[in-house]
């Protein structure tokens, strides 16, 4: 069977001490996968690791293929090997002095696109992810516009990255109910649009069952950097077999 992503046995240690210990899973091409846990479980430095976005002193092992082509996890870094990431912060993933429409425009230009053609494309995107007004959203600072806003933003440019896997770390998480709804909708979006003619996959990080329950049909439950539980969102709250996943049940349904 044809991967969008093959995580085989992937550790994060810090000084000898293993805070993600052998985590496996797969994506399907067009699937989104939930990783659920609790603050400290691990699934942060998981989404970390695969973004090569490791904290300095933080060391990944393991195997990694996107698309069924391998990359060294060791090795990693931001580089455009088919993962696109989207951080609870989205400031961090934007220059506050650059407008969002350069922005957007240098990964479409990157991939060949006249300045005209990257304008348009990234119209385009952003209505995609469900802004009306693109034209001023291209011409906007990040910081004037809300938190949830934001956010579209960055899914925008992982769609213009072309990537075929997004990581999404808990993008809602600082969001209120309405805008939380946008973003889940364009997160929605994003695995049935890819730019490269094939399904994209998403792994969608969060503590929320509920949440996850609205995008995912699958998902993996992470306590202490192993992977405790997992099955479809459904089962996972019907019949939770570990301890750990019938507290997130119960959160969920509080």
């Amino acid at each position: 069977m044809h991967h969008a992503l093959l995580v085989h046995e992937l550790s994060v240690s810090l000084r000898g001490r293993a805070l993600v210990d052998k985590v496996s899973f797969t994506i399907a091409p067009g699937e989104s996968l939930a990783l659920l846990g609790a603050s400290g479980s691990g699934k942060s430095l998981t989404a970390a690791a695969l973004a090569g976005h490791l904290p300095a002193g933080m060391h990944a092992t393991g195997r990694l293929e996107i698309d069924g082509n391998e990359t060294d996890l060791g090795e990693r870094r931001i580089t455009g090997t088919g993962i696109a990431a989207i951080h609870q912060d989205p400031l961090k993933a934007l220059n506050p002095l650059v407008r969002l429409g350069k922005q957007l425009g240098i990964p479409l230009r990157s991939a060949g696109l006249t300045p005209r053609e990257a304008r348009s494309e990234a119209a385009r995107l952003l209505l995609s992810v469900g802004f009306q007004d693109g034209g001023r959203i291209l011409s906007s600072f990040s910081g004037e516009l809300s938190g949830g806003q934001l956010q579209r933003v960055c899914i925008a440019l992982a769609l213009a990255c072309r990537s075929r896997v997004l990581v999404a770390d808990e993008p809602t998480t600082a969001l209120d109910v309405l805008s939380q709804s946008a973003v889940l909708d364009a997160l929605a979006g994003f695995t049935g649009s890819s730019a490269t003619g094939s399904s994209s996959a998403m792994l969608f990080i969060t503590h929320d069952l509920a949440v996850a329950s609205a995008l995912c049909t699958r998902a993996l439950v992470m306590k202490s950097g192993r992977i405790v539980d997992e099955g479809s969102v459904e089962s996972l709250m019907r019949h939770p077999r570990h301890d750990y996943t019938k507290r997130l049940v119960e959160a969920a349904q509080a």
